[in-house]
């Protein structure tokens, strides 16, 4: 396979990550960079944080429920929970963060996480969640990511990664089909395999 074909290749400079169609213009221009794969999404999402027949009532309760679960299992420090939940709505009231093809990756950037932070909910039933997509498409996978704020060129990276694979049909289809959070994480696991 070539740099070509190879759906989920990332460019990796001094500047940050992006896709490899930018990196060819980049090299012409004689800037370093490497390549590389992008991170195993079954390891950012561990199986507890997947929630299956998530039914949020909209966006703002989608945040809430999501934030509320991962300070719930333990995901995220009880002190850190109303800084994370006010950080996603102040980023979400900014610009939507729904993506294209029923994703929509709400996220933040948090003083003093020590590594990324991630949950995924699957929405079901018919209509999704309205989530002011790019293509107008309901969100039926929610991510939430709140990551290091220290970390810029993490954060860049890891949006691409989830966006890139979340992209692709079949993985979505694999996942909404899922039947539990373990199964979830099994078809997260193949995807990046």
């Amino acid at each position: 396979m070539t740099h070509t074909e190879c759906p989920t290749r990332v460019v990796i400079n001094s500047r940050g990550h992006f896709p490899l169609t930018w990196g060819m213009e980049w090299q012409r221009a004689g800037w370093p960079m490497r390549y590389t794969f992008p991170m195993n999404l079954g390891e950012l999402f561990e199986a507890k944080n997947l929630i299956v027949d998530f039914d949020p009532l909209d966006k703002w309760d989608a945040i809430e429920s999501m934030i509320r679960h991962l300070t719930n299992n333990g995901s995220l420090k009880e002190s850190q929970s109303e800084l994370a939940l006010g950080a996603v709505q102040r980023r979400e009231r900014s610009m939507s963060t729904g993506m294209e093809k029923g994703v929509a990756i709400p996220h933040a950037a948090l003083p003093d996480l020590d590594e990324v932070i991630a949950v995924l909910g699957l929405v079901r039933r018919d209509g999704g969640v309205p989530f002011e997509s790019l293509d107008g498409s309901p969100a039926q996978l929610i991510v939430i990511l709140l990551i290091p704020k220290s970390k810029k060129l993490l954060h860049i990276r890891t949006l691409a990664d989830v966006a890139r694979i979340l992209g692709i049909a079949q993985v979505r289809e694999d996942l909404l089909a899922a039947s539990d959070s373990q199964a979830a994480h099994s078809r997260l696991v193949e995807a990046c395999a």
